[in-house]
Parts: structure tokens; C-alpha cells; sequence
């Protein structure tokens, strides 16, 4: 059994309880435990799992939140550097699945944060689950 920790950027809480729905039922499906913390926003995602992995209570990571494209150059710095964050993680061998939503307007989030939609909190616990169990093989 599987210790995964999903770390929540919390700023579109509507969204996030739909990618959290998603994410908690994969990770329970497949019979392994979860723990959710929250952090301020996407750009402290990375940064909270860093921090995490370091404790080594988990096996692997559930990334979630939702960046909503504004009137300013803020989205592109903080949709690409989480990313970024995320892929340094992962490239250091932690199974990070990355569902953090990066759209133009509400709309757009809510299609691809709700469980009956395109369940993109499931898509990444999968992908969590995915890697782990390639660490596994190769590590």
C-alpha cells in the first residue's frame, strides 16, 4: 500500500474540490492511502513537495490547483514555473502525477476539473500511480 500526498493550491476552491474528488477516489480505488495538505498557490506546489519528499513518510505525489489566464503576464510565469518545479521533481525520481489546470477562463477549468467531465484530478493520481509503480520496476 501506497502512501501518496496530494498538494492543493487552493486559490478556486469550486475547482479544487471537484480535481480533489477525483484525485482521493483513483488513489482509494487502487487501495493505497492519501493525505492532502494545502499550500498558498501553483507556484508553492513544487516547493511543498520538495519539503515533503525529504520526510520520506510518502511514495509518491498528487499535484493540484487551477491557473486561470488573467489580463496579465502572471499566468505565463506561474503556469511555466510549477511546471518546471514539477518536472525538476520528477527528473530527480519522485512519481509526481501534475494536475494542475492551466486554462483561458472558468469554463474551461470546470470541464476539465469535474469527476463526470475529464476528471483531470483522477488523470493525475493515475499518472502518480503510474510512475510509482515504474520506480518500482527500475528502482
Amino acid at each position: 500500500m501506497a502512501r501518496i500526498l496530494i498538494v492543493e493550491a487552493r486559490f478556486y476552491e469550486h475547482l479544487n474540490d471537484l480535481l480533489l474528488a477525483g484525485a482521493r477516489a483513483v488513489i482509494e480505488a487502487a487501495g493505497h492511502r492519501h493525505e492532502t495538505i494545502t499550500v498558498p498557490g501553483a507556484l508553492e506546489v513544487p516547493g511543498a513537495i520538495a519539503l515533503a519528499s525529504d520526510s520520506g513518510r510518502y511514495d509518491g505525489y498528487v499535484a493540484l490547483g487551477v491557473v486561470i489566464r488573467g489580463e496579465t503576464y502572471h499566468f505565463e510565469i506561474v503556469a511555466g514555473e510549477s511546471a518546471r518545479g514539477l518536472m525538476a521533481l520528477s527528473m530527480e525520481g519522485l512519481a509526481i502525477g501534475n494536475g494542475i489546470l492551466t486554462t483561458e477562463n472558468e469554463a474551461q477549468a470546470l470541464e476539465r476539473a469535474d469527476p463526470a467531465r475529464k476528471d483531470k484530478g483522477g488523470e493525475a493520481a493515475k499518472a502518480a500511480l503510474a510512475m510509482l509503480e515504474l520506480k518500482g520496476r527500475f528502482g
